[in-house]
């Protein structure tokens, strides 16, 4: 039997999931039968400081206590309660990274984020050690560019993890990640679920000379897989979320995650030969496969669900920024204008009206990089919009070609799997902010990949959601069930969502949008170099 919001939250059953967005931390509280009954937020942003992009300790906590404090509020004024205990919490946030603390648990340098591109020299020699594709973000990448830069706090570090896992940590004591957090700080070995143990080996060889008094495996966090315990909210937890003091200790956290292994809960897409794409500030797509792929490539990421199953990951830097910025000019002149303005209104228009475009953007192309962009070669960004005299510009191509930007980068990935290693899907679900106007963004990537996708309704929980429900698998999972199992029938119940299919006429213009796209290349090449 169905219990209401009110008693759900007042008998403890409620789960907590928490995510640290790039441009937003929300909390999402739901149900037993895994629905949201209430959401928080607090809206951030990532600071330039020293030439790389980080978030401060303080905003991390003021953060995520006003976050706590919305939902609370959220709360009382839906439900006219108050929240005391929950059944189970979990926090989740932008992967990778690089936060190092020594013995007295204070960091050494400031967070850097998944947004640096500062590590390619670390990245490429780690990459040919390990004979795997490190990624310039992956938290090893970030600790051997320090060590190459001869950074001094590389021999205080006592502990290395990522923000979900410090967060995690400050609230439970325990230096734990989950296992698709975790693959981003080093490659995991299927076979027994943990770090490559032929890396660690390599890796404590390399920097041996240095004579650190410390080895690689003791200062990264313990690998857990979803379902396992990840600890208890203590008594200094509580008083680091809930700054009112009503929350009590005690509450069973479940394995921090990423926000690529909340994504690819968030929509069902765990099993292998399913695959999601999430498309926001930065974009990712990730393909769940039946068997490594044939050698590495620089462009693809392996990492892993939350349960372990290894998984291609395409990640790119830059998704919806610059839309949205195009997308805010027309809101200022709708204003100058004296119009009122609906944001949902005026995306709807302008999305919509880039469908009746031409398939190509009508000789348009756009580079949405607001920071640089690995997968095309580039350590610094520049938001660029090219045409020629005689391409047809009008606002219909113009809005295509911003769209078709935003996931440009990511069909140049996927098209190495696809076509290269020849992997095989069932179903790919969208979700995140491209996709909030209904079908658009969906008939775009269509066409990107050439494949169906299908968004679902709860696309726009989230990560947040989705880390809810692995809060749920660790204390509702009486029946033992895999995570996909558990997902496929305590969650979705079979709801596979909205399919769109991409037609011919999309395909082919979204193929020669592209071949535009990487002839201009060096233009933004070029305005890198020049524009300061």
């Amino acid at each position: 039997m169905k219990t209401d919001a009110k008693s759900t939250i007042e008998t403890g059953k409620a789960i907590l999931g928490i995510e640290f967005g790039s441009t937003r931390i929300k909390a999402v509280l739901i149900d037993p039968e895994n629905h949201p009954i209430a959401q928080g937020s607090h809206t951030w942003e990532n600071q330039l400081v020293d030439g790389l992009w980080t978030y401060s300790i303080e905003e991390i906590w003021y953060g995520l206590q006003d976050c706590y404090a919305d939902l609370r509020a959220n709360v009382k004024k839906q439900y006219d309660t108050e929240i005391e205990t929950l059944a189970a919490i979990g926090v989740s946030a932008m992967m990778h990274g690089y936060m190092a603390f020594d013995k007295n648990e204070e960091i050494l340098v400031p967070f850097r984020t998944w947004r640096n591109t500062n590590t390619g020299q670390a990245a490429a020699a780690l990459s040919e050690l390990f004979v795997y594709n490190i990624p310039l973000r992956w938290s090893i990448s970030h600790l051997y560019q320090a060590i190459l830069n001869n950074e001094k706090h590389v021999n205080e570090i006592d502990f290395l993890t990522t923000l979900a896992g410090y967060v995690h940590w400050q609230l439970t004591g325990e230096k734990v990640l989950g296992i698709g957090d975790a693959s981003g700080m080093l490659p995991i070995d299927p076979a027994t679920k943990n770090y490559s143990a032929e890396m660690v080996a390599k890796f404590d060889k390399l920097v041996a000379p240095k004579g650190y008094g410390w080895k690689l495996e003791n200062i990264l966090p313990k690998v857990l897989n979803a379902g396992e315990n990840a600890g208890l909210l203590t008594p200094e937890g509580v008083k680091r979320l809930d700054v009112s003091g009503n929350l009590k200790a005690g509450i069973p956290l479940c394995p921090p995650e990423g926000d690529a292994g909340t994504g690819m809960v968030a929509t069902n897409a765990v099993k292998q030969r399913t695959g999601n794409v999430s498309a926001g500030t930065s974009s990712f797509s990730m393909i769940v496969l039946e068997k490594e792929l044939s050698k590495p490539y620089e462009m693809i990421d392996m990492v892993t669900t939350p349960d372990g199953s290894l998984v291609a990951m395409v990640h790119c830097n830059n998704c919806t920024s610059d839309l949205n910025a195009w997308v805010n000019l027309f809101k200022e002149f709708q204003e100058l204008q004296g119009q009122p303005v609906d944001m949902d209104d005026i995306y709807g228009k302008l999305y919509n009206h880039a469908l009746t475009g031409h398939a190509d953007c009508g000789g348009l192309v756009s580079y949405n990089y607001f920071s640089g962009e690995p997968v095309t070669g580039l350590a610094e960004g520049r938001p660029l919009f090219v045409r020629s005299a005689n391409d047809k510009f009008n606002l219909a191509n113009f809005m295509r070609a911003h769209l078709y930007a935003s996931v440009g980068v990511l069909k140049i990935g996927n098209d190495i799997l696809f076509n290269e290693e020849k992997i095989r899907v069932d179903r790919i679900t969208g979700h995140g902010g491209l996709f909030r106007t209904k079908g658009v963004g969906q008939r775009v990537l269509a066409a990107a990949i050439n494949s169906p996708i299908s968004v679902m309704e709860t696309a726009g929980e989230g990560g947040a959601w989705g880390i809810a429900l692995l809060g749920s698998y660790l204390v509702n999972n009486e029946k033992k069930q895999s995570l996909a199992d558990f997902l496929d029938e305590h969650v979705f119940a079979g709801d596979a969502g909205i399919e769109v299919s991409p037609t011919a006429e999309d395909v082919e213009g979204f193929n020669k949008y592209i071949e535009n796209y990487k002839a201009g290349l060096p233009i933004e090449e070029a305005a890198v170099r020049f524009k300061r």
